[in-house]
C-alpha cells in the first residue's frame, strides 16, 4: 500500500509540475488563450463580412429589378441629373 501512494504521490507532482510549466511557457496555456481570443475576433469579423455581403447582394437585386433604386444610385454616387433640372451644391 505505500508503494501506491508514493506512486500517486509522485503522479500527482508530476501533473501539477506541468500543469505550472504549462501556465508559464508561452507556448502552453497562455498561447491557447490568446488564439482563442483570435479565433473569436476572426468570427466576429466574418459575421460582419457576411451581414456586409448580404446587404450588397440585396442593393444589387435592388439594381437589377427596381428602376428606382438604379436612378437613386446614379444620382447619388454618379451626379446624374435629369434634363431641365438645375442642381445646387450647398457647402
Amino acid at each position: 500500500m505505500t508503494v501506491r501512494r508514493k506512486l500517486l504521490a509522485v503522479a500527482a507532482s508530476v501533473a501539477a509540475l506541468l500543469t505550472l510549466v504549462s501556465a508559464a511557457d508561452a507556448k502552453g496555456f497562455r498561447r491557447y488563450l490568446s488564439l482563442r481570443q483570435d479565433v473569436d475576433s476572426l468570427h466576429a469579423r466574418n459575421r460582419g463580412i457576411a451581414e456586409q455581403n448580404e446587404r450588397l447582394l440585396r442593393e444589387i437585386n435592388a439594381l437589377r429589378d427596381d428602376p428606382a433604386a438604379l436612378e437613386r444610385a446614379a444620382r447619388e454616387e454618379l451626379g446624374f441629373i435629369k434634363p431641365g433640372e438645375l442642381v445646387f451644391h450647398l457647402e
